[in-house]
């Protein structure tokens, strides 16, 4: 295992982080801007002059709630664009537009091991990441419990052009579908997990992660062989550090060679270019 890195989101045409200081971020995603809490931006804003669109007020309770202010009129959902593949962004109830702008290095890094590749992704919320896998060349396996998110993914799949690619959107539950496919014999060059800290499947099944991401990922090396590529995890919102999930592949993983990389992902910010840390990771690959 190597040591930790840092993988950064730099900005692109749709999306960017304009500004982070005082607990919040300011960011640009298309035509509109937006103002979110961020505990990790500890430091100053580089100038007082925010005017987003909306702001997020958290509640009071540590569930994550809160609601949308919007200072303009905005639409219930907008296009964005990365690369070839074009979804719709939207103010959810929690927190986030319907993607996660600071996965875009991670994407980069698996298409470039993407073409002609047997993938799946778990947790795979509305699909950027699948459709843009699909896109490089993949075939996919899309999981997540929310039948809204992955009739979502569907729509982006349409709205990308991409309805025709070869992708299975499945609204099951990751840990179940994983050791299902585990039973039945199946093999993936490559899987893509961003579980949440907790969570329910379709019919009521608990998630929590630290209970449940060992015997998931146990389940995952019991699907990748010598000729598999890649597993990439990624975790948000959790008192853990990188090296524990490194550890973790690095146990789980380690019959199949290969080696193992854990660091963070950050964000770059335009008026300063500093990196703003939101979330870790550990993935295995064989080069």
């Amino acid at each position: 295992m190597t040591g930790l890195d840092v993988i950064v989101a730099e900005p692109w045409a749709d999306w960017g982080l304009v500004d982070s200081g005082g607990g919040m971020k300011l960011e640009r995603f298309g035509r509109y801007t937006v103002a979110r809490p961020e505990p990790q931006a500890m430091w100053d804003k580089a100038q007082d002059d925010w005017d987003p669109d909306a702001t997020f007020v958290p509640g009071s309770d540590e569930d994550g709630g809160g609601r949308w202010v919007l200072h303009r009129q905005m639409p219930r959902g907008w296009n964005l664009q990365r690369d070839g593949v074009r979804f719709e962004a939207s103010l959810t109830p929690f927190r986030h537009l319907a993607f996660f702008p600071d996965m875009a290095p991670q994407w980069d890094w698996m298409r470039a091991r993407a073409d002609g590749a047997e993938v799946m992704n778990l947790f795979g919320y509305t699909g950027v990441g699948t459709l843009l896998l699909s896109e490089a060349g993949a075939k996919l396996t899309h999981v997540d419990a929310s039948k809204k998110s992955v009739e979502q993914g569907k729509e982006n799949a349409i709205l990308s052009g991409l309805a025709d690619r070869p992708i299975r959107w499945l609204v099951d539950d990751a840990a179940k579908f994983t050791a299902r496919e585990v039973r039945r014999g199946r093999r993936y060059d490559g899987i893509l997990l961003d579980p949440p800290k907790f969570g329910r499947g379709p019919t009521g099944e608990t998630w929590r992660l630290e209970e449940n991401l060992g015997p998931l990922i146990e389940d995952c090396g019991r699907l990748l062989d010598e000729n598999s590529r890649f597993l990439v995890l990624t975790v948000y919102a959790v008192r853990m550090s990188a090296l524990s999930l490194g550890e973790l592949l690095r146990q789980k993983l380690g019959h199949l060679g290969g080696r193992v990389e854990v660091g963070e992902m950050a964000m770059r910010e335009e008026r300063r270019g500093l990196l703003l840390p939101t979330a870790l990771f550990a993935r295995w690959v064989r080069d």
